[in-house]
């Protein structure tokens, strides 16, 4: 017959048993465990940016021999035009609205007078460069410029990470060094928007291709509150965004908060637009004092037919913007034919109905195509399978075609480029 009375020790005290822990509380980790967690993520970030750059370095490395050379051509021609360079890429035509309204802010009121409201040039580039003057020396012009400059190589790295992982590292070379010798693409080192702009465009169109949908939306954000070109970044992602939820026929989170905060900048800037000046157009109507009005492309068409059949004596400059439509029009329609992601179709589809269909100065439209990148994507995939004579040379007059565009853009052409 067995006991069931507990055990007691030589003292006659019955020992306690400890209990199994029947809450799911986990137990703490020790302090120093999230620390070095966050080391070692801190780590992998680093080898990951680490190994990023290293595979960009050849088309940074092309993008600033094409840049550098252009710059050289400006350093050697400009004195013998009697100008200044400084002034010309620092602090003239956009890059002095820019600055003014770093330094001063926006206009109260809508006014009457053509082309004087600054309320037309979207906040994020002055607003970044009266930040970043606040930290480092000289002035606001030599800051416009650094950040200019500095936001130019970020969107080489973007334009090259968008080609390397469509049709790899080649292409991605091969898409940087063209746009870097863009016919305009001294604007890239200019106290202009352009490189901002195409810097958040790259690298939201890059987030789409690789599923990152927020970090898309934000940069499209960004670039809706960077030029009116915006909404054409805020177009790709949501459009790409509707499209993936409905191919999956699944409600994802992420993909819909992506869809739905695109456009948020750029409706953003035109709703304080429209407070600011007490009317809902408001925006529309500082658009409407600069001439520059939607009207389906009749004023380009008009400027097209004249210089190529009616002007007896064609500007050479106004011919370069000329033919860089038509061809933009051309790679657009090769664009579609290679079956280009939707998110790049939708991105220079909707910046050609804009930069194409509206009626504002004619000569700055190469300008504003700028940023179409993806439009190069035909080209560069041709020179990748080119034979390796037949890619030097055309990179070569690509760049040096450029270096003169742009110092006669700058130094000879009367207006702002």
């Amino acid at each position: 017959m067995s006991s069931t009375a507990p055990k007691t020790t030589p003292s006659g005290h019955i020992p306690r048993t400890r209990r199994p822990r029947t809450d799911a509380t986990p137990t703490p980790p020790p302090r120093g465990h999230a620390r070095d967690r966050a080391r070692a993520h801190a780590r992998r970030l680093l080898r990951t940016a680490h190994r990023a750059a290293r595979r960009a370095a050849p088309a940074l490395g092309a993008y600033l021999a094409v840049r550098v050379t252009g710059l050289l051509v400006l350093a050697v021609w400009a004195p013998r035009r009697h100008q200044d360079l400084w002034v010309n890429l620092a602090a003239q035509w956009d890059s002095d609205w820019y600055l003014a309204i770093a330094d001063h802010g926006y206009d109260h009121e809508l006014g009457t007078t053509p082309n004087t409201n600054n309320l037309a040039f979207f906040p994020l580039y002055p607003v970044l460069v009266k930040a970043v003057a606040v930290l480092t020396p000289g002035t606001r012009a030599s800051t416009g410029l650094g950040v200019a400059v500095v936001a130019s190589l970020v969107a080489a790295w973007g334009i090259f990470a968008v080609g390397d992982r469509l049709h790899g590292r080649r292409v991605g070379v091969l898409l940087t060094t063209l746009w870097a010798a863009f016919p305009v693409g001294a604007v890239q080192w200019m106290g202009y928007t352009e490189s901002l702009f195409t810097a958040c465009a790259a690298w939201s169109l890059y987030a789409v291709l690789t599923g990152r949908w927020l970090w898309a939306a934000g940069f499209a954000v960004l670039a809706g509150l960077t030029r009116p070109t915006g909404i054409a970044v805020a177009a790709a992602v949501t459009a790409t965004a509707l499209l993936h939820l409905a191919r999956h026929r699944t409600l994802a989170p992420r993909v819909l908060a992506a869809a739905l905060l695109a456009p948020l900048g750029w409706c953003a800037y035109l709703g304080w637009v429209g407070l600011r000046l007490g009317r809902w157009d408001g925006y529309f109507a500082v658009q409407r004092l600069w001439y520059n009005e939607v009207d389906g492309g009749r004023r380009t068409l008009h400027q097209i037919r004249w210089l190529l059949w009616h002007d007896p004596t064609p500007q050479l400059f106004l011919v370069v913007v000329t033919l860089t439509l038509i061809a933009s029009v051309v790679l657009f329609g090769l664009s579609v034919g290679d079956r280009q992601p939707a998110a790049l179709l939708v991105f220079t589809g909707v910046m050609l109905a804009i930069v194409l269909g509206s009626g504002g100065v004619y000569f700055s439209r190469a300008r504003f195509l700028l940023p179409a990148f993806p439009l190069l994507l035909p080209l560069a995939r041709y020179l990748s399978r080119a034979s390796r004579r037949l890619r030097a040379l055309a990179l070569t007059a690509a760049a040096l075609g450029s270096a003169y565009c742009g110092a006669y853009m700058l130094l000879i052409w009367s207006a702002a480029p």
